[in-house]
């Protein structure tokens, strides 16, 4: 009877297995519940399922969007599409979330009252047991105002740029259409006083005139290339090209397919892109050659510079003033840059325009 009772007080202590799970589980869903607070309270959440119909939206998203719980769920993203980004930027970020990865960027959406704004977002996909997205999680935290400071800043960089280039063609044609001129018929009454009289100081002064005008015709095509604003960006590219080879003894490989002439601002930028990049090439990559390539594909214009010299890490290298200004340059057309490049595998300068 004793041992009975022992038993029965022991089993009594014993701890319980249900117990024990039923406050694991307890505290799992206290735990869950604060990260939703947490997340609700700091961030624009959304969660869609595997074709992007909208399952739950927090206040935040109705708040920013201006639509209510109601007309969002069952709708999918489209409805706050602002139309600013093209059909290949979604494109890329189904492609990336469906294959079960997170996509991150910033997306510029239109609320119900057809105002705009931006957010920083981060997609989660989360997966089934097949390895498949069966839903993906949107988590975005609105950046509206750094975005309206980025773009103010972008805008005094194009003006920058496009007070620059008028000052460039203000001043090359000033070149030469008077000092070179000048120097012209300098070179004309020269010449005229060589076939009276005969002295050597007069053929000095005849090569020194000739070397001055070269001088100047040289620093008036680089400010501003007439053949650019008169025959177009082609014209100048080769001629360019041309001079370039012959002064540093690079072979240069030209290829271009444009179905249609740009506008003055898009070929003025690819052409100091291409100039910046074969100034470094010629400075700094000891290459032997490089090839240029201009397509027109779909609605962008692409350029791609592509040299067999020493390459560079990327990485560790410090961003100069001629980086700075192609990146600059791009962004002012609404463009881009990507530079490729190892150690001893060349480098390749990737420009990409919107049409």
């Amino acid at each position: 009877m004793k041992d009975q009772s022992r038993i029965i007080t022991e089993n009594h202590h014993s701890p319980n297995p249900l117990n024990e799970l039923s406050e694991e589980l307890q505290k799992s869903v206290q735990e869950l519940t604060d990260f939703k607070f947490a997340l609700d309270s700091s961030s624009i959440v959304a969660i869609t399922d595997a074709k992007g119909r909208i399952t739950y939206v927090n206040d935040k998203f109705s708040l920013i969007s201006k639509y209510s719980r109601e007309e969002l769920i069952g709708s999918d993203h489209r409805i706050i599409n602002s139309g600013f980004h093209p059909k290949s930027f979604f494109k890329d970020l189904w492609k990336t979330i469906s294959s079960g990865e997170v996509w991150n960027g910033e997306i510029k959406n239109r609320a119900k009252d057809g105002t705009y704004y931006w957010v920083d977002t981060t997609i989660v996909p989360f997966l089934g047991a097949n390895g498949k997205p069966y839903q993906y999680l949107a988590i975005r935290h609105e950046v509206t105002e750094r975005k309206k400071v980025e773009e103010e800043l972008q805008s005094m960089m194009t003006k920058i740029i496009e007070v620059q280039e008028d000052e460039r063609k203000r001043l090359s044609r000033n070149l030469h259409d008077g000092i070179g001129q000048n120097l012209y018929s300098h070179l004309i009454s020269i010449n005229i006083l060589q076939s009276q009289l005969e002295h050597p100081l007069l053929d000095i002064l005849q090569k020194e005139a000739t070397e001055l005008i070269e001088e100047v015709r040289k620093i008036s095509q680089e400010l501003r290339p007439s053949v650019l604003d008169d025959l177009g960006l082609l014209p100048a590219i080769r001629s360019y090209l041309t001079r370039f080879s012959e002064n540093y003894q690079i072979d240069v490989q030209f290829d271009c397919f444009l179905q249609q002439r740009l506008s003055s601002n898009k070929e003025i930028t690819i052409y100091r892109i291409l100039q910046e990049a074969l100034i470094n090439i010629q400075k700094y990559a000891n290459a032997e050659q490089v090839s240029i390539i201009i397509r027109e594909i779909e609605q962008e214009v692409r350029v791609i510079i592509e040299d067999n010299g020493q390459g560079f890490d990327p990485s560790n290298v410090t961003r100069g003033v001629g980086l700075f200004s192609m990146e600059e340059r791009a962004r002012a057309v609404k463009g881009e840059v990507h530079i490729h490049s190892s150690p001893g595998k060349g480098t390749k300068i990737v420009l990409e325009i919107p049409l």
